[in-house]
């Protein structure tokens, strides 16, 4: 009843033409609030994917490191364990050290990582070759696969062949570390560049796992850590929970979530954010809700008399009036979840918005729906509304009107 009376106040001609109008302008602003926060919304989710994709092409789903200190034994009987909890998929040993790679008059430093042969299977570095190929050579004839912002720096091209690299990393067993004594050298060869972003092409290059244990002097079950890969499906923190059980104190358990905590976390906080600055729209949108309930109870003044007349109550005044902002909320939101799923259809199937430059690896605004965005949507607007309807209709309930004229 009460959104029947609401819905016919919504469609009736008003004896004042304003009342129309800012009525009509109170729909509008929800409608352009809501398209915005939810077409605002969807971009940050597809730049949130592809960030995601790209770290998790890099980080694996699980990782498994010393609580202190670089490396850490893990015996056959902890690796048979690990392997045999549910939900893990495979397991790759790694070794990472920082190393200097010097070519020639040029050098930098870098994070070498050694990995086994499961590694191309756990992360997807190998997809990621611009250059050359992901081959990682042997404990006599190492090869590395470098970042490109390493291969700029030293010139390390799978294609020079005429190229002196050279890896120093620290001799564990000196005493003495002011003398060349401190170092190990070898000289590698350069199989492959990969790319993926600058924080990881800047900074790593991976060879293969003797060859980093043999320079280190490490044991044949010593290792940096271990990189593991789920099984599709399964939930990540109860499988955390299981390898903990297993790995005791010694070692710690990171998601890829975990590994990289500060990054999504303030993904995460820029969303919110974004989004609290946009709801500032449906801020607005409430006030000129307010003004056009306002100008409809003064409008309704006869309605309102014969409604108390016949035996209705207060409360029965303010739910309709209520139902009549949730009315242009209604018509105003739905409006604008129409509006953003043709605008976010549209620039998913033609890529109609550009992104400015040529530096980022998609030309375009990635956009992703999610049903929560729409959902959050729809309450922060209901709330709106009905936070903007109430003081009218209280005042409308209030109030004594007369049928004289």
């Amino acid at each position: 009843m009460n959104f029947l009376f609401a819905w016919r106040y919504f469609r009736s001609k008003k004896s004042a033409n304003a009342i129309n109008i800012i009525a009509w302008i109170s729909v509008l602003a929800i409608a352009v609030g809501t398209a915005a926060l939810i077409i605002v919304l969807s971009v940050f989710n597809g730049f949130e994917d592809i960030v995601k994709g790209l770290y998790s092409d890099f980080y694996s789903d699980i990782r498994i490191t010393p609580v202190k200190g670089k490396f850490a034994s893990f015996s056959p009987d902890i690796t048979k364990k690990l392997g045999s909890v549910p939900g893990v998929d495979k397991l790759s040993f790694f070794v990472e050290e920082k190393a200097v790679l010097v070519n020639g008059d040029y050098q930098t430093i870098v994070y070498l990582k050694g990995v086994d042969a499961t590694y191309s299977t756990v992360s997807n570095i190998g997809g990621h070759i611009e250059r050359g190929a992901y081959a990682l050579g042997n404990t006599d004839e190492p090869a590395i696969v470098a970042g490109a912002g390493i291969s700029n720096a030293v010139g390390a091209d799978p294609e020079d062949k005429l190229s002196n690299l050279v890896v120093y990393l620290p001799n564990r067993k000196a005493t003495n570390f002011n003398n060349m004594d401190a170092m190990h050298s070898y000289n590698v060869s350069t199989a492959g560049v990969f790319a993926i972003q600058q924080e990881f092409d800047d900074k790593y290059a991976f060879t293969n796992l003797p060859f980093m244990q043999y320079m280190l002097d490490l044991n044949a079950n010593e290792y940096s850590g271990t990189d593991i890969l789920l099984k599709a499906g399964v939930d990540e923190n109860e499988v955390k929970k299981q390898l903990e059980m297993v790995v005791g104190k010694d070692l710690k358990v990171q998601t890829r979530y975990e590994q990289n905590q500060g990054l999504f976390s303030i993904m995460q906080i820029e969303k919110w954010v974004i989004y609290g600055i946009l709801s500032l729209i449906l801020v607005v949108a409430a006030f000129n809700m307010i003004g056009a309930l306002t100008m409809l109870v003064l409008e309704k003044q006869k309605d309102i008399a014969v409604l108390k007349a016949m035996g209705a109550h207060d409360t029965r005044i303010q739910n309709i009036f209520l139902s009549e902002g949730l009315v242009l909320a209604i018509v105003g939101g739905t409006s604008g979840m129409l509006l953003a799923f043709l605008v976010c259809t549209l620039q998913l199937q033609f890529h109609l918005i550009k992104l400015g430059g040529n530096t980022f690896i998609i030309d375009y605004y990635p956009v992703q729906m999610h049903i929560a965005d729409f959902l959050l949507v729809a309450f922060t607007v209901f709330t709106v509304a009905v936070l903007a309807a109430w003081l009218p209709s209280r005042k409308a309930a209030a109030q004594l009107f007369s049928l004289k004229s």
